[in-house]
């Protein structure tokens, strides 16, 4: 079938199975892989990708659902040349180790950001709620995340 939405400003027109999901749309047909697959049901946040921008699990978003939307990825974060503020920040607060979960968690923190540009510690901590990070402890994801909302105009 063909779905057309906007993803990452762009406007995209593909044909997929019905049965994919939208992660599956984004690694293997537009080869989108900074969008990761951990657990496969929506369990680890891995996947996150801003629908509409709001985080959803891509792993359990059918890709027809994404028809005529919005779609956020990674790699609509920033650029090599240019980084997201939350990308500099993780980096300079040591909140990527492995970076497997990185991915998600920026797009989660991404959402945050947008509707509430000086989150609390409280709300920075319900925003990656639903992310498993095995290296970090969590601590350096949250300074970054802090840090990052004294850069960003609000």
């Amino acid at each position: 079938m063909e779905i057309r939405f906007d993803l990452n400003g762009e406007k995209v027109r593909v044909e997929v199975p019905a049965h994919w999901t939208l992660l599956r749309l984004l690694r293997e047909k537009l080869g989108l892989t900074g969008t990761k697959e951990g657990c496969g049901i929506g369990e680890c946040g891995t996947c996150t990708v801003l629908l509409e921008g709001v985080p959803v699990n891509s792993c359990l978003v059918m890709a027809p659902k994404v028809e005529g939307k919005k779609v956020e990825t990674v790699e609509g974060l920033g650029t090599r040349d240019s980084l997201h503020p939350l990308q500099k920040s993780f980096i300079d607060h040591g909140a990527v180790q492995c970076g497997f979960c990185t991915p998600g968690i920026l797009m989660s923190s991404k959402a945050l950001l947008d509707r509430n540009p000086r989150p609390t510690k409280e709300e920075i901590k319900d925003a990656i709620a639903g992310h498993l990070c095995r290296c970090t402890g969590y601590h350096q994801i949250i300074e970054a995340v802090e840090e990052a909302s004294k850069s960003l105009k609000e």
